[in-house]
């Protein structure tokens, strides 16, 4: 963003992919996960969408599809979303890869062997 009277530029660092994925979402010191949306990933944080607030700072894990589990702390939050700054850098890309390991498709398209 860019002020054209201030001469004040804000840049992000790092780029930050819009996605929604569902991730697996737990606070420090607690056993129950529960599901949360992830709405955008970087290599340094993600935004999800959560229905309570929890406090600035407060460590959290996650586990992404991809990825595997991550830990961060919460570095903002508004009504229904949290940002999560991550203790170590991620690659997103990762989070976006298929998980399954599927078979070729069969059909006519298929080449057929000659006898």
């Amino acid at each position: 963003m860019t002020e054209e009277d201030g001469g004040v530029q804000t840049k992000r660092a790092t780029g930050r992919d819009s996605l929604f994925l569902v991730a697996q979402f737990r606070l420090s010191g607690e056993a129950k996960t529960r599901d949360v949306r992830v709405r955008n990933l970087s290599e340094g944080g993600l935004m999800i969408e959560l229905d309570r607030m929890i406090a600035v700072g407060t460590a959290v894990t996650l586990d992404l599809r991809g990825i595997g589990e991550i830990t961060g702390t919460v570095a903002w939050g508004t009504e229904g979303r949290l940002g999560i700054a991550l203790d170590a850098p991620i690659d997103p890309k990762k989070a976006r890869k298929p998980v399954g390991v599927g078979r070729p498709p069969a059909g006519p398209f298929v080449a057929k062997v000659p006898r």
